[in-house]
């Protein structure tokens, strides 16, 4: 009888760990903290845990597993699953994204922004981009046009801009170079001091990012209708990770993915 409580004992272990092994967890490397900027995220961890009963996590992190120009990195090497960048911090390693991130496209909204980015996305060239880096992309981070905040006397013209340094980068920093701005590319996390210490004297971003970043705090003005373009900041997923998800998991990423950015653009809309 012994015998048979041992072994029935030790076959439960045995399902137990088994259930263990089956549930899935991905690390997502994100940076600053949570923000309109990082709210599909939010909701794809979510909606992905909620479809899969919690087998299948997404424990997103906001600086604690790298920093963020290193983040495409670290999705190369598989240091984590899942994260987050910009186009303009590393031009050379994802070039054909950077079309994303030329001056004054034209783009009105952020439905037509993302409508544009998945279009760019679905094209054979960037895809095989991305995958040199094993990279696949997932979704868009839509941002509205940016505007700039600055300190001293206000930028009215393009002429008072001479001289201006800004901190842009991508499209957006050759546009102002290309009327004599002096643009610098510190990260959104080290712009606040980098403006505070007098290292810019202007910063373009996007609203949510002068409010989450506090630079609207040190701003002595502020354009509301400049519109020089936005940054491209898509979330990526390790090819070997993405692959090796079970097909019910892989659905509910990928399923989850439409609404997460619903979401995201429904609650940028009430800033």
């Amino acid at each position: 009888m012994n015998h048979l409580f041992n072994r029935v004992a030790v076959a439960a272990i045995a399902v137990a760990f088994a259930g263990e092994a089956m549930a899935t967890e991905w690390n997502v490397s994100l940076w600053g903290k949570r923000r309109a900027f990082t709210e599909h995220v939010e909701k794809l961890a979510e909606l992905v845990s909620a479809k899969t009963n919690g087998e299948f996590t997404l424990n997103i992190s906001y600086g604690g597993l790298s920093k963020n120009k290193e983040n495409l990195d670290g999705i190369s090497i598989g240091a984590f699953e899942m994260a987050q960048f910009c186009a303009g911090y590393h031009r050379d390693k994802n070039p054909t994204i950077t079309v994303l991130e030329l001056p004054f496209l034209g783009v009105a909204n952020l439905k037509e922004e993302v409508a544009v980015a998945r279009a760019v996305y679905a094209h054979p060239a960037v895809q095989a981009d991305l995958a040199r880096w094993d990279a696949k992309l997932l979704m868009t981070s839509p941002m509205p046009q940016y505007n700039i905040v600055g300190t001293g006397d206000p930028r009215a013209t393009l002429e008072s801009m001479k001289g201006m340094r800004v901190r842009a980068t991508g499209g957006i920093g050759k546009a102002f170079k290309a009327i004599g701005a002096v643009p610098t590319s510190v990260t959104a996390t080290e712009t606040y001091n980098a403006l505070e210490s007098g290292v810019v004297d202007t910063v373009a971003f996007a609203q949510h990012a002068h409010l989450a970043f506090r630079t609207i705090d040190k701003a002595e003005w502020w354009t509301e209708n400049l519109n020089p373009g936005t940054v491209n900041c898509p979330v990526v997923v390790n090819t070997d990770a993405y692959a090796a998800l079970s097909d019910s998991e892989r659905a509910a990423l990928d399923g989850s993915v439409d609404e997460a950015i619903a979401h995201y653009v429904a609650n940028y809309e009430v800033l």
